[in-house]
């Protein structure tokens, strides 16, 4: 690409910016702090668009004190020239009207980008209380500044008192009342600059945040590249049965990266992306991905006469069981699923991912005979994990609500039958499961026992999980099947709260429960369906009242106490609840079960890498991962003798 080509005429304009502000969940997804990361992330995906081009090999990352985002980058800078159809400058252009940027046509732009096609940064802009935007053109500085969108002033030249020869600074502050967020979690953001770092390869990324000790001094983040590295790293902590299997190949104008590895894991992890864009919903690449693999393993199998009928053929959960995988593809025209790209429509990426995967993978079995025969015999015990758990779901299946059979007996079901208003509360332990059955609203509360623990599921199949009682009820109490026939449109309650003693066994079991939820039913939590009970540790009484008060933790005891000595009242008791069977059924209607005063914990996946991890370190087979966590924490932990 001729760098010289990329100027005025290289700016496409397609509409204006008027409806953003008035609609920002259309264009951004939300605007919780997740549509405050996403215009961060717009920002500097036009920095890794350059790098894309080859003309960018340094972005940073900063966070000052005020609060206000930064984004530098190395490339080539934003065009200055009067645009030919705005008759504004081209930066103003990029900046404020929408669908206006280098990534529609050939005339110079990118062949290969990222960002949301001319939305993205002025999205940003448009949802920013204050932005500014300096351009670095052959040792020539160029800036504009932005009140909610609109310019302050046209743009003017400046003196590059930095000596910057080329690049962009972006400086902005989201808007406060727009966003009902705006506290930005800087491990959160780190963790996608790394995961750009992997997938670019050959960039300096810097992340500073000025407001965290942590992240005073800049953060340096390089790698070498690609899908490999970051499989290896994800693998780090587990046991892995192959090396990694890493296939790189153009086709046409896109380019098809896939780095797989098998564990000894029982689950998988697919990581797609198109673009550098994190795909959390899929799309053809993996569709084309996930037919190559099934194809090809089963196509191995048949010709080394392990398979011998197709009615003993290879599923894709078979497969996939214990694959950590990355797919990465580079296009030049991505579709997306909504603006802020959950999932990839192009057509013709799952022909051509499946057609590299299918002929790649089958050269590399064919000489890695050792791998190969890894891989197969890991897929046909899942195969057979598979058979066994069809008989022990079909008896869940025969058993519930929906299939004509009966709820557990152990279940005292709520009346209402819409699930927007019904709640399933888990209580662990019977005395405090009969003073929730006494206290609970019979209209739209349910309870269900949870009399010892579940079992794990992140170390056994699910045809092991199935055969625990406890599990077993609980999936029929949902109505949403498991495995295959799963359907989570047949929830029976839009609120699973889990209801545990403050204590080791209590936090335990709501570990094992949020473990089975995410290895099996992991959309429940997707949709916000899933909250912890956070029921009060103290009860604090005062002289001559009979009021009682009720303390969530120790900080809050500690400001009602306060707030007694100023008031000149004494306090005459402070009890200390270890369990919800010390409370009666009074108690715990007010202080945990009624919607109007209780606290409700909503369990969220901010980050499937990590949540992957910890779910596996914690809750998996390896024992050492687990080891080094405890020692590195132990001085953190909260011990209740």
């Amino acid at each position: 690409m001729d760098n010289n080509n990329y100027d005025e005429n290289s700016i496409v304009v397609l509409e204006g910016l008027e409806a953003v502000r008035k609609r920002p969940s259309m264009y951004i997804g939300s605007t919780s702090i997740n549509g405050v990361y996403q215009i961060i992330y717009e920002v500097i995906d036009n920095a890794i668009d350059e790098a894309l081009a080859g003309f960018c090999d340094k972005i940073n990352i900063k966070i000052t004190e005020d609060g206000s985002i930064q984004v530098e980058d190395n490339g080539r800078g934003i065009p200055v020239g009067i645009h030919p159809q705005t008759k504004k400058s081209t930066l103003e252009t990029v900046m404020t009207v929408l669908h206006a940027g280098g990534k529609f046509g050939a005339k110079g732009g990118y062949k290969i980008s990222g960002g949301l096609h001319g939305v993205g940064v002025s999205c940003t802009n448009a949802l920013s209380e204050y932005m500014r935007t300096e351009s670095f053109i052959k040792g020539e500085s160029f800036v504009q500044e932005y009140n909610a969108g609109k310019p302050l002033y046209a743009l003017k030249s400046q003196d590059n008192k930095i000596s910057k020869e080329h690049g962009t600074i972006q400086t902005f502050v989201p808007d406060k009342s727009i966003f009902s967020d705006v506290e930005i979690n800087s491990k959160q953001l780190l963790r996608r600059i790394r995961e750009q770092a992997y997938l670019t390869g050959n960039i300096l990324f810097t992340f500073q945040d000025e407001r965290d000790d942590q992240f005073r001094v800049p953060y340096y983040i390089y790698f070498e590249g690609g899908a490999k590295s970051y499989v290896r790293t994800l693998n780090k902590d587990k046991k892995h049965i192959t090396e990694i299997i890493h296939i790189k190949k153009e086709a046409d104008t896109s380019l098809i990266e896939v780095a797989m590895q098998y564990t000894t894991e029982i689950s998988d992890n697919l990581m797609s992306f198109a673009n550098n864009i994190y795909n959390p919903e899929g799309g053809t690449h993996i569709t084309g991905f996930k037919m190559a693999l099934t194809k090809t393993i089963n196509d191995y199998a048949k010709k080394s006469n392990i398979i011998k009928d197709n009615k003993d053929l290879l599923t894709g959960d078979d497969v996939r069981e214990g694959l950590t995988a990355v797919i990465s593809v580079k296009l030049e025209n991505p579709q997306f699923e909504g603006q802020t790209k959950m999932k990839l429509n192009n057509s013709e990426i799952q022909t051509i991912t499946r057609n590299i995967v299918s002929s790649e993978l089958e050269i590399y079995l064919q000489e890695n005979p050792k791998d190969a025969k890894n891989i197969i015999e890991k897929v046909l015990i899942a195969a057979k994990a598979r058979k066994a758990a069809k008989a022990a779901r079909e008896a869940v299946i025969r058993k519930s609500a929906f299939e004509g059979g009966t709820l557990p007996g152990k279940l005292a079901d709520c009346s209402e039958r819409n699930p927007d208003n019904s709640e399933l509360f888990i209580v662990e332990g019977d005395s405090a499961a009969g003073s929730s059955k006494q206290a609970r609203d019979r209209k739209t509360q349910a309870i269900l026992p949870m009399t010892g623990k579940p079992i794990n599921s992140e170390k056994y199949r699910i045809d092991k999980v199935l055969e625990n009682e406890r599990l077993k009820d609980f999936i029929i109490a949902l109505g949403t099947g498991i495995a295959d026939n799963t359907n989570i449109d047949k929830i029976r309650y839009k609120k699973i709260i889990i209801m545990a003693d403050a204590d080791v066994d209590g936090e335990h079991i709501a570990t094992l429960l949020l473990t089975f939820l995410y290895r099996h039913l992991k959309e429940i939590i997707e949709r916000g369906y899933v909250y912890i009970a956070q029921p009060p540790l103290y009860k604090v009484t005062t002289q001559g009242s009979s009021k009682e008060n009720w303390a969530l933790d120790d900080s809050v005891l500690d400001s009602m106490l306060k707030g007694f000595e100023k008031d000149n009242m004494k306090v005459t008791s402070i009890q200390r609840y270890k369990g919800l069977g010390e409370m009666n059924s009074e108690q715990l209607w007010e202080t945990t079960m009624n919607p109007k005063t209780r606290v409700l914990k909503q369990i969220k996946i901010e980050d499937v890498e990590e949540a992957d991890k910890t779910f596996e370190m914690l809750m998996g087979s390896e024992v050492p991962p687990r080891k080094k966590f405890i020692q590195l924490n132990a001085k953190n932990a909260e011990i209740d003798i």
